[in-house]
């Protein structure tokens, strides 16, 4: 896809770009003659001392614009994409992709397929290295772009090409031994099929992933591995089939011996579990000291720890009352009600103060268990239609489009709030939620 202007969405008070002049709306086309491809490429160029910009403005009209500065010095544009040449989609047919696994109709953007390294750099999204071009190989190693975060899922190259459906995949590690060679990391994943990747599959993967663990910059520094997501909506005959509790209790205990080996070896657990595991079995959690530096906390791996550690940290500016009282209405997947009712129960403790936990399964996606960010605002009609809310229902901000209202099933806080008659309140993890039940009404 061709290079597109830049589209300039906001600039930064008080920056340099403000102080010239720019808008937003305002379209940036280069930098030094070179126009930029990506983020990426604008923050490299922008390292320059002396800048020239060319810049087509929301009336068409193109201007160049020199700058000098030091070369640390941030401009203060943000830009409506991090893409300027479009998104790299993916090649790959998985079973279990969730995109797949949506129903027809909604917005389009639920239907995009990123399989963009830029977007794994940028913002820890992960990716296969099936569909990159030798051009883009290289452009990883000049520029340094690491970590990078690939889903693995296997080793083996007949596994993996199975459940990518892609012949490509075979070459992992190949492409393991290049990261090692240019002194470049991952972090990887596994996403946890029964039947296909576990058993001596799932140690097989582990063992040859840890082989990359070494030096003083290991190719492979982490491993996720994570249980398979299903919902109604996914393909038939995809030989998938759901993780279940006899089965989540197999896989905590077969990684945790090769934990406990990788400990001894390397110093470190390595491959972690995500917290969905020990949900689905019916075990605890693991103590705050298993996650070292929480290096996989983007697939969940420790983020009820994590979450429980911010909050006891934050509880204490909570006053001993709150004046006038309030009651709020707290929804929650329910893969989480009983991890939280530490929080419930502290924040019960402040007099006037009552939160009420709906813990809530998704119907929507066809889910018993579920997590929180999965949640649908169907999920939440069906759940909290009828009762007495309070003033209002804390709500999750992970559940919506990011920067935005809507959720994953299209419908948008105003649609509840209307039907429900009752203010919503989106909360930003531990911070968030403390603040709206301490706010003024």
């Amino acid at each position: 896809m061709p290079i597109q202007p830049a589209t300039i969405a906001r600039v930064v008070p008080g920056s340099i770009a403000e102080e010239i002049g720019f808008e937003p709306g305002d379209r940036l086309v280069s930098i030094n003659g070179q126009p930029p491809r990506d983020l990426i490429d604008y923050q490299f160029l922008c390292a320059d001392e002396v800048l020239v910009l060319e810049v087509l403005d929301t009336k068409g009209k193109r201007h160049h614009v020199e700058i000098e500065k030091d070369y640390d010095d941030d401009l203060g544009l943000e830009f409506e994409s991090a893409l300027f040449d479009g998104l790299i989609q993916c090649n790959n047919h998985c079973p279990f992709c969730f995109i797949d696994q949506q129903p027809p109709g909604k917005r389009e953007s639920l239907y995009y397929k990123d399989d963009d390294y830029r977007l794994s750099f940028l913002y820890g999204s992960y990716l296969t290295l099936t569909n990159l071009t030798q051009r883009e190989w290289d452009r990883i190693a000049q520029l340094r772009l690491s970590p990078l975060y690939v889903s693995v899922h296997a080793t083996e190259p007949e596994i993996r090409s199975r459940l990518l459906k892609n012949p490509r995949a075979g070459q992992l590690l190949d492409q393991l031994r290049w990261f090692q060679d240019n002194r470049l990391q991952i972090h990887a994943q596994v996403v946890l099929c029964p039947g296909i990747n576990d058993g001596p599959h799932l140690d097989r993967t582990l063992l040859d992933l840890a082989r990359f663990h070494q030096g003083d910059i290991p190719a492979v520094t982490s491993v996720a591995v994570v249980p398979v997501g299903l919902t109604r909506f996914r393909p038939e005959q995809d030989e998938l089939v759901p993780v279940t509790p006899a089965k989540a209790q197999e896989v905590i205990a077969q990684v945790q011996a090769l934990q406990t080996k990788f400990r001894e070896q390397m110093g470190s657990t390595f491959a972690w579990l995500a917290d969905e595991w020990f949900l689905i079995a019916g075990q605890p959690i693991p103590p705050e000291s298993h996650y070292e530096d929480y290096p996989q906390i983007g697939n969940g791996v420790g983020s009820i720890r994590l979450f429980l550690k911010q909050f006891n940290q934050a509880a204490k500016r909570l006053p001993a009352q709150v004046s006038p009282s309030r009651r709020f209405t707290w929804v929650v997947g329910n893969a989480v009600e009983l991890a939280f009712q530490p929080i419930l129960q502290r924040l019960n403790r402040v007099a006037g103060l009552t939160v009420e936990m709906v813990a809530c399964n998704s119907e929507y996606w066809g889910q018993q268990i579920s997590v929180t960010g999965l949640l649908t605002g169907e999920d939440l009609l069906r759940n909290l239609r009828g009762r007495d809310l309070g003033n209002g229902v804390l709500l999750p901000s992970l559940m919506l489009k990011h920067d935005d209202t809507r959720f994953l099933d299209d419908l948008t806080i105003a649609d509840l709030e209307a039907q429900l008659h009752t203010p919503i309140f989106p909360v930003n993890g531990v911070d968030g939620l403390i603040e709206r039940c301490l706010r003024d009404l």
